[in-house]
C-alpha cells in the first residue's frame, strides 16, 4: 500500500480548494440535518437534494417536529428524490430519537446503527460529520477512490468487503479523521467519477495505482446501468404523485389513469401498499400513510 501521506496530504489540500459549500457541511450543521442528508444523498446527486433538504430542514428542523406528523407527510415532502422508503425510514427514525434519546441524535455509532433505517454507512458517517468521531466512512465515491489509487482497480467490488473496511481504516489520520473522510468522498464525486475520471485534475495522479497501471478497464461482472422507463419502479412514482399532489383519499379511478398496463399498475399498487407507502380504505380510495 502506498505510505497514507502520499494520499492524504494532497487530497486534503484538494478539498481545502475544492470543497462545494453545502449546508450539511457547515459548521452551524446540526446532527439531525446531517443525518436528514446523509439519507437523501444514498443514490441520489447533490442537485436534487438541496431544495429538498432546505425544505425539510424549514419544516422539520428536529426530529420532534416530523416525528408528530404523520409518515404519509414525510413521504409527501419526499418530492422526486426517489426510493421513498426512505422517507418512511426517516420518520421512523424521528419518532425513536424523540422517544428513545430525548430529541437529540445519540453520538454513539452502535447506537446510531440501532436506529430505524440507519445501516453502517448512515452511522459512521453521522458520528463522524456531526460528532468528530474516528470511523472509516464508505460510501460508492470512496471505495471507487480507494480502489483505484490503492488497489489498482478501475471499480470496487459490487458489495463492501471485510478488505475495504481495513483499508479504509488503515488510512484514517489520528486527527481530522471526519475531515479526510469527507475529501476522499468529495474527490470522488467531482474528479473519480464511475463513468468519466478527470485523473488529469486529480491530486494524487502520481500515486494512483489504477493510472500507473495504464487504468486497466473492471474485470469483473460487466456493470449494468439502472434501466427506469416502463419499469414498475416508474409505475410506482406516477402512482404515488397522485396520492402525494392529493389533499385527501384518492378514487381508484384516478391512479387507472396515469398507468396504461392494467397488471403493471395493480402489481405496482399493491407493492405501495405493502411497502407502508399507501393506504387502501374500506372504501376503494388510497391515501398516504397515516
Amino acid at each position: 500500500m502506498r505510505e497514507p501521506n502520499l494520499l492524504r496530504e494532497p487530497v486534503l489540500q484538494w478539498y481545502a480548494e475544492n470543497a462545494r459549500d453545502l449546508p450539511w457541511r457547515r459548521a452551524d450543521a446540526t446532527p439531525w440535518g446531517i443525518l436528514v442528508s446523509e439519507i437523501m444523498l444514498q443514490q441520489t446527486p447533490v442537485v436534487r437534494v438541496l431544495p429538498v433538504w432546505q425544505e425539510w430542514m424549514a419544516r422539520w428542523p428536529v426530529p420532534a417536529a416530523l416525528a408528530a406528523e404523520p409518515p404519509g407527510e414525510a413521504v409527501r415532502h419526499w418530492g422526486r428524490l426517489g426510493y421513498p422508503r426512505r422517507a418512511l425510514r426517516l420518520h421512523a427514525c424521528a419518532r425513536a430519537i424523540t422517544d428513545e434519546h430525548g430529541g437529540e441524535v445519540p453520538a454513539d455509532h452502535a447506537t446510531l446503527l440501532a436506529l430505524p433505517g440507519v445501516g453502517e454507512y448512515t452511522a459512521a458517517a453521522v458520528a463522524s460529520f456531526a460528532f468528530g468521531g474516528s470511523h472509516a466512512v464508505l460510501d460508492t465515491n470512496v471505495r471507487r477512490v480507494l480502489a483505484r489509487a490503492v488497489r489498482g482497480e478501475e471499480y470496487p467490488p459490487q458489495a463492501t468487503t471485510a478488505a475495504e473496511r481495513r483499508l479504509a481504516e488503515s488510512l484514517l489520520p489520528a486527527v481530522g479523521a471526519p475531515t479526510w473522510g469527507v475529501a476522499v468522498m468529495e474527490l470522488g464525486a467531482l474528479v473519480c467519477t464511475a463513468r468519466a475520471p478527470r485523473c488529469a485534475d486529480c491530486p494524487i495522479i502520481e500515486a494512483c495505482r489504477w493510472r500507473l497501471a495504464g487504468r486497466p478497464p473492471h474485470a469483473g461482472p460487466a456493470r449494468k446501468g439502472q434501466t427506469y422507463a416502463g419499469t414498475d419502479r416508474q409505475c410506482r412514482g406516477r402512482l404515488l404523485a397522485v396520492l402525494r399532489h392529493a389533499h385527501g383519499p384518492v378514487p381508484k379511478a384516478a391512479l387507472d389513469v396515469v398507468w396504461d398496463d392494467p397488471v403493471q399498475r395493480e402489481r405496482a399498487l399493491d407493492g405501495l401498499v405493502a411497502d407502508g407507502l399507501a393506504e387502501s380504505l374500506d372504501d376503494g380510495t388510497y391515501r398516504l400513510p397515516h
